[in-house]
């Protein structure tokens, strides 16, 4: 410490205790002292622009020993130097090096702020428990029009977006969005609507709704518009970028609409040309911020759209509803091979693989052996017990009924094989194939999956993903139907059974073609396959109890098959990380891919 700083702390105790005459002397001295204070400030920040500046002109491989500087400054610029090099593995160090030392001044890291471009930004976003800041906050927002709200702005984003190349249920959804008042979202218009298979309904019966409900709504709609890369420019051309921030700041307080604005974010993210537009308006340090959110979801809602942006160092691209739960930062750990979950009907992509619900009691018990409750087992076990596989979780829409799903324009009947043909291309871009590969599937997720490797043996493009499929493991799978398909779980599923539903009655010919069809390959590559079974009925209503998929269905013929006390729900969802169903998971995923992540 100074010499005058440590006069000055002297004054300041005796300006407490001592006489008037004295304390006005020290005031005196005080003010003199600040003022000098203040020249010194200015003169130790001249000097550090100068440093920074001749720093800056100098090439790498010039040697700074003779800057007449602190150490600890020139490392700094040197390392903010570095970031800029056309060489990418001094890029890629130096962001490292920045993330890692802990010893910045809070000054040091607002001249960062202001320096960094947003490769820099992106790649500093995605090291594990980054400093934060080294970001700066997103740039102040634009006043809104006089009478204007952000929702009427979502509305008029809405309103500018071309009515092309989406189905015609989301046109009724964005014509709904659009024509409805703040005080009556679609009243009159009966049934339920549900996207994402998070299952987001909206009661139609509503006479006034609150304002996030009205923007949720609208939200729903610009996902599902920022799917196609032509929107997507309309987008960010018509100040959505701008308009989204607006309204994740005043919605602090519902993360489903925060993740639902970070899914277009990420969405947009796939079009490289919208990467510096999205920087620009303040996205990276919103995601830095989110990406250490404890909540697994929004976490790896914010992991999804910043590895979209990391064209640094993921060549992979992660299409809507392709979330990667591991590695979700940047790491020098090499990965050897992927493992893919795939949900069944009403699932998704977090909650279908969430650990045991507890009773109050289970509960008690896990606080005192400190036992915390994890939303999504692959991202929390898996990942720490494999850390060289990459772990993806695939969502996509799924009804029980036609009724969950009405449009009046069109009913979204979407089958087996359209949804195959789907997720396939998607996870083409995500990179699935070009590693070792095991799948992991609950309920109809696995008859998907025997749908797209069937698929793939018909696209030469795929057949990387063939060769490349080590293992599959089916959690509750109905190789041969349900009775469920023909249960009556009330009126409205009886009368409107969906499409999907419909596929999984039992000794269905198709299932039948698609089991017989699937036999044969896994056979001929030889899959390795593990088969878990239901024992205990599912509640499913009011005094309504059945085992939803028998030991017999869930039975695919190759492969073991295991029979576990549990019903259809938690038949995915291990109790504790102990538990036989998890290290019995984990002991197949290991055998599956021994050869490949072997030390």
């Amino acid at each position: 410490m100074s010499a005058a700083a440590l006069r000055w702390i002297r004054c300041r105790r005796l300006s407490t205790a001592g006489p008037p005459s004295v304390k006005k002397v020290l005031q005196w001295k005080d003010l003199r002292l600040t003022h000098k204070a203040r020249r010194e400030l200015h003169k130790a920040a001249r000097r550090f622009v100068e440093i920074s500046s001749r720093l800056l002109l100098q090439s790498l491989d010039e040697h700074f020993s003779h800057v007449d500087a602190d150490p600890h400054e020139v490392a700094l610029w040197v390392l903010l130097k570095k970031t800029q090099s056309a060489n990418k593995a001094i890029r890629l160090e130096a962001v490292q090096e920045l993330a890692d030392n802990h010893h910045w001044h809070d000054y040091q890291y607002q001249t960062a702020a202001q320096v960094i471009d947003h490769r820099t930004a992106v790649g500093l976003a995605r090291m594990p428990q980054v400093d934060l800041r080294f970001f700066r906050h997103p740039p102040a927002l634009p006043d809104l029009e006089e009478g204007l709200s952000a929702e009427d702005g979502l509305r008029q984003l809405l309103a500018s977006l071309p009515q092309t190349e989406v189905d015609k249920c989301v046109r009724y959804f964005t014509s709904l969005a659009l024509r409805e008042s703040t005080q009556s979202l679609a009243a009159q218009r009966g049934g339920l609507w549900s996207f994402g298979g998070n299952g987001l309904p909206y009661a139609q019966s509503l006479t006034s709704v609150p304002s996030e409900k009205v923007e949720s709504f609208c939200l729903q709609a610009l996902v599902q518009h920022s799917k196609v890369r032509s929107h997507c420019d309309h987008i960010v051309a018509n100040g959505g970028l701008q308009l989204l921030q607006r309204v994740y700041q005043l919605r602090t307080d519902s993360m489903k609409i925060q993740r639902n604005i970070v899914r277009i974010i990420g969405n947009l993210a796939l079009n490289e040309g919208a990467h510096q537009a999205i920087a620009q308006s303040g996205w990276v340090s919103v995601l830095a911020e989110m990406m250490q959110c404890p909540h697994i979801m929004q976490a790896s809602h914010a992991a999804r759209a910043l590895a979209n942006l990391d064209r640094e160092t993921v060549k992979e691209k992660y299409p809507d509803g392709v979330y990667i739960l591991h590695p979700q930062t940047r790491s020098n750990q090499p990965i050897k091979a992927d493992v893919l979950f795939i949900h069944g009907i009403l699932g998704a992509a977090f909650k279908t693989w969430r650990q045991k619900d507890r009773n109050a009691l289970e509960e008690e018990e896990a606080a005192k052996r400190e036992d915390d409750y994890t939303e999504c087992w692959p991202k929390s076990w898996l990942a720490a017990d494999c850390p060289n596989l990459r772990v993806l979780s695939v969502e996509y829409d799924s009804h029980l009924s036609d009724w969950m799903a009405q449009c009046p324009a069109e009913n979204q009947r979407k089958s087996l094989a359209y949804r195959s043909q789907e997720l396939l291309k998607k996870l083409k871009l995500a990179g699935v194939g070009e590693r070792p590969v095991v799948w992991v599937a609950h309920s109809m997720g696995g008859l998907l999956v025997k749908k797209m490797l069937l698929d793939a043996l018909q696209d030469p493009d795929m057949h990387g993903l063939l060769q490349n499929t080590k293992g599959i493991m089916f959690y509750s799978v109905p190789h041969y139907g349900t009775f469920m398909a023909e249960y009556s779980v009330n009126v409205r599923y009886l009368l409107f059974p969906s499409i999907e539903v419909r596929e999984l009655c039992k000794d269905s010919p198709a299932l039948r073609s698609l089991n017989d069809n699937f036999l044969n390959l896994a056979k001929e590559k030889d899959f390795k396959v593990l088969s878990f079974a239901e024992t205990l009925p599912t509640n499913i209503g009011p005094m309504i109890k059945i085992l939803v998929v028998p030991t017999q269905s869930a039975n695919l013929g190759i492969g073991e098959l295991i029979e576990v006390d549990v019903d259809h729900l938690n038949i995915c969802k291990p109790e504790r990380k102990d538990s036989f169903l998890y290290k019995r998971s984990l002991q197949f995923i290991l055998d599956a891919l021994q050869s490949y992540i072997a030390h």
